[in-house]
């Protein structure tokens, strides 16, 4: 995964009041749209634009718009992560999605991440990791 080049720095835009979340390529866009009904921020990678682009240029983009990442890729978003922080580049956390979360169904997420962003309303600390439990856990 380490592709031996620093990430792409991008300036943060402003203070955080909220999570907001940048969903993966690995995640169903489907999930932002019932995200944003419910008045979170979400972005889909395919949303943004990004898709296919690979988890370094991932993560800078949601450092530049302020967001956690949202990912089942849990093994190169921890390392990255560990990367980063070495680094001191700017991290708004990443939330693992566990493979017994239903990919079938985008709403189970949503509510998931929905309950994540109502329980931390100042947004993720810098740098977090957050393993979301499967419904019903």
């Amino acid at each position: 995964m380490d592709s031996g080049q620093a990430p792409l720095a991008l300036p943060v835009r402003g203070r955080r009041d909220k999570v907001k979340f940048y969903l993966d390529e690995d995640i169903n866009p489907r999930v932002a749209e019932i995200l944003s009904r419910l008045g979170c921020v979400a972005t889909s990678t395919q949303g943004a634009g990004n898709r296919g682009a690979d988890d370094d240029a991932q993560m800078a983009f949601a450092a530049q718009i302020g967001a956690a990442m949202v990912t089942r890729n849990r093994n190169d978003y921890l390392a990255l992560t560990a990367r980063l922080f070495d680094q001191g580049f700017p991290h708004h956390g990443i939330v693992i999605v566990p493979y017994s979360v239903p990919a079938d169904d985008p709403a189970i997420l949503a509510k998931l991440l929905h309950r994540l962003a109502a329980s931390h309303p100042k947004g993720l600390a810098e740098y977090a990791i957050v393993f979301l439990k499967s419904p019903g856990k």
